[in-house]
Order: C-alpha cells, then structure tokens, then sequence
C-alpha cells in the first residue's frame, strides 16, 4: 500500500508534467545535460580502472570527450526519423513536411540541446586547451539552429539530416586517442584513417547531395517555412537559400 500510495502521484508527475508536450523540451534538455555528467563519470572510472597508463596523463587529456557518445546516440536516432520513421513521409501524412514533429524528435534534439550546452561549458572550463574560438561558435550556431528546430517544430527533419554527419565524430575522436598512446605508426591508426575518409564521405558529402535533392523536391514547403521566421537576418538567408532552386 506504501508503495502505491506514491506510486500514483509519481505516475502523475511524469505523465502531466515532465512528458507533457509543453514541458518536452526543458524536460529533455535537463535528460541530456545529467546524461553527459554521467558519462562523463563512467568514462573517467572505467579509464582509470582497464587502463593501466591512464593515470599518468596530463589532466587535460584525462578530460573524456562526451562526444561520442552524443555522435553515437544522435546518429541513430536521426537515421531512424530521416529513412525508416512515417512521420516525414510524403505517403503517410497530410500537410507540409517542413512542420512535423512528434513528441519524440522533440525530445531527442533537447537532449542533443543539452549536450551541446554540457560540452560547451567544458571547452569553455578548459579554454583553450579542448578547443579556440572556432569551437564555442561552432557549439553556439549548433546550439541555436537545434534549438530553434525544437521550440518551434520547423524544419526538424533537415535538422536530423545534417546532425546525422556526427557519424564522422566517433572515429575523429578514436583517431586523437590513438595519437595521445603512440599508436599513430600503427595498422589501427591506417585503417581508422581510412575509415574517417568513408564515412566523411557518404555523411557529408552524399548525404548532403540528398539533402540538397529533398529541399528541391519540396521548395514549395520549404520557401513557405522560410517566410515564417521571426528574425530578419535568418529569413532573408533562408529566402536567398531557397532562391537557388527556384530557377
């Protein structure tokens, strides 16, 4: 009786407040902050634990990158809503592609909100030794174009194409690691090298050739979201964008 006496009331909580569709994005981006602290934690316990020279690093290259595992989980959620989830599909859903979300791709960019703010405030801590200038506006444009697509509900499914090109940041990551061990003479240094020039290729290249392609199929949609934004600067950018396809 204990049990269900605060079971009901939790039950509540989360269903009327944390996953209500108005609370979602401040909801998840608090999920994806606590989520980068703690694998930050289990990073930093698992390193010093299997890893015998971990120890003796400097401080700063003790730092773990939480990105990627944010690559990883991003990645897959994005390939899921661009090629396999209806909700962008021209044959399931009336209505212009550009508007749609659901509760979950709302939620998933709030936690990629709240990666780039966690990690954001690490390159910031540790200025400059995890990154300069470029890095923090790197994270601030990345940060206001997610969480614009968020709050809003526009344009999320370009939103998840391009944040599909985090697939590169995994084996970006694990190329530096090997660096900082003495590893770059070796065969796991060449094939992840040869690796990072794959998955460059097809993320950022044809992906973005795809992505190009779809803005063409459905112009008409796009220019329509354009027109919407609030700010001058981003609406006249967005018009003379989708200008180049007009001809």
């Amino acid at each position: 009786m204990g049990i269900k006496s605060y079971q009901n009331p939790a039950e509540l909580l989360v269903k009327e407040y944390l996953l209500a569709d108005s609370f979602i994005p401040y909801t998840s981006i608090i999920c994806g902050i606590c989520a980068c602290k703690m694998v930050y934690d289990l990073t930093q316990l698992f390193s010093s634990v299997y890893f015998k020279s971990y120890p003796s690093l400097p401080k700063i290259q003790r730092t773990e990158s939480i990105s990627t595992f944010h690559a990883i989980f991003i990645t897959a959620i994005s390939l899921y809503f661009v090629f396999w989830s209806n909700l962008y599909s021209d044959n399931q859903y009336a209505g212009m592609v550009t508007f749609r979300s659901s509760a979950l791709s709302t939620f998933s960019l709030g936690a990629s909100v709240g990666y780039f703010l966690a990690d954001l405030g690490m390159i910031i801590w540790f200025y400059p030794s995890l990154g300069g200038m470029e890095y923090v506006l790197h994270h601030l444009l990345s940060l206001a174009a997610v969480a614009y697509s968020m709050l809003t509900g526009e344009g999320q499914l370009y939103t998840f194409m391009v944040l599909i090109s985090e697939t590169t940041t995994p084996g970006i990551n694990l190329r530096w690691y090997l660096d900082t061990v003495g590893m770059k003479r070796s065969k796991a240094y060449l094939v992840n090298g040869v690796v990072i020039f794959v998955a460059w290729f097809v993320a950022r290249v044809l992906l973005f050739m795809y992505l190009f392609y779809h803005i063409y199929l459905h112009y008409d949609q796009v220019n329509c979201c354009c027109k919407t934004l609030p700010a001058v600067i981003p609406r006249r950018a967005c018009l003379l964008f989708t200008s180049l396809f007009s001809s």
